[in-house]
Order: structure tokens, then sequence, then C-alpha cells
């Protein structure tokens, strides 16, 4: 990580997360105590980058709190957005294929608590608990199925209907209508446009009766309305 953040040293509470996560429920007490040894949970304040391509080490993250952003940066320095991630969500995974988080940047963009594994350690708690490898291919053939389908919105929708797109599983995931915590700069970023691009399709979705904007809240008011745009 690229600063150190504050270690959290409370076992009970570190120990009480883990357990409550999916993909470790078939551990048995012990190996429950065993997982809380070889993890460490740490704070990281908004704003920081905690993870860069050139980082050396193979590591899991667990989020706990907050939110994590994943992206890249083009050659011409434009950056662009992967997926956000809120609370209870894995990523890193990928070092268990042999590839590490290629040209990825992971940065806080809320106060975050962050659970973190060696590659070593998780590749033997899965040599004895072969579940938790299923569980995580689980988790990371969601995570490439939602890539596909942002790829192929990227490819052949315009931008009115990526914006609608997101829009629409932002509030699935988020369980709402509701959708706070996000900028106009950062649903720009998600779908491969400018921040001026973005905010002139949102305009145009709410003089169209689609949705209500405020500052870091998008309420959706027609979602069947919405859903049209999608598909255009």
């Amino acid at each position: 990580m690229e600063e150190k953040s504050s270690t959290i040293a409370q076992p009970a509470e570190k120990m009480r997360y883990l357990s409550e996560l999916m993909v470790f429920q078939d551990l048995s007490p012990r190996e429950m105590e065993e997982l809380n040894r070889i993890t460490t949970m740490s704070t990281v304040p908004k704003g920081r980058v905690f993870y860069r391509p050139e980082e050396p080490g193979e590591v899991l993250f667990i989020l706990k709190e907050g939110k994590v952003q994943l992206y890249r940066i083009s050659p011409e320095g434009k950056k662009l957005v992967i997926t956000t991630l809120g609370p209870h969500t894995l990523f890193g995974e990928m070092a268990l294929l042999g590839t590490k988080m290629h040209n990825t940047f992971a940065e806080a963009v809320e106060d975050c608590l962050i659970c973190v594994m060696s590659r070593s350690d998780l590749e033997r708690l899965i040599l004895n608990k072969p579940q938790v490898a299923l569980r995580i291919l689980e988790i990371t053939g969601r995570r490439l199925r939602e890539a596909e389908e942002r790829l192929e919105n990227m490819a052949f929708k315009g931008i009115p209907a990526r914006l609608a797109s997101m829009l629409l599983r932002l509030a699935e995931e988020q369980g709402s209508n509701e959708i706070t915590g996000l900028t106009h700069q950062d649903l720009a970023e998600s779908v491969g446009t400018y921040r001026e691009t973005a905010t002139q399709v949102l305009n145009d979705l709410k003089a169209a009766g689609y949705i209500d904007i405020g500052r870091k809240r998008i309420t959706i008011l027609d979602p069947e309305g919405l859903a049209t745009v999608a598909e255009s």
C-alpha cells in the first residue's frame, strides 16, 4: 500500500466482521481464529490511493466500510473508472489466477475500513478449504460479467444510454431509487466521457422527467422511461 494506514487493533471486532462474510461462512471456529490471525484491518482516509500498478505485493482486500474506486489512467492521462465498490466486497482476487491488479489504481472515495490478506495466506487457506475458492470464483465471475456488460455499452451505446444504464444499475445495487455519493465527474469517468458531457446529459434526463438532481444525489423518478433510454 502506498502509505501506511492506521491499523485497527480490535481482534474481536475483526473476527465478527470476517465471520459475517459469505466467502468465509464454511470455515470452522478454529479456521476463523487462524483467519483472524493472518489478516490485518486498517483505516484508509478518503482520497488516499492505497494501491498502484507498481505495487509489488499481491494481496486480497476486503472492504468493511466506505467506498473504493478502481480505475486506470490512459497514456493521455484520462481516468477511466473500472468499478466503484461498497462495503462487504472483495478485490485483488485476480492474483489467485496469476494476475496482478494490472495497471489498476485503488482509491478510497470515502473513509474506509479494509481487511488485508496476503496471497500466500489466501492460497494456504484455499488448499485447506476449497469452498473458499469456489465462492471467490463466483465473485470474480460476476465482476467479469459486469465488466463485459460495461464494455458492450461503451462500444455500442451513446452517452445517454450509458448513463441511464449506470443509474439503473446503481439504484439496483443500493436498493433505492435515490443514488448518493457520486459527483458528475465520477459518473463521467465511469462511462468514458467528460464531466461537461455527463452534466448536459443528466440535465436532459432531468428535463425529460426521468430523474431529479441534487448535490451528490440523483433520484430516479421514472425507472421505465430511463430503461427505455438505456436500451436506445
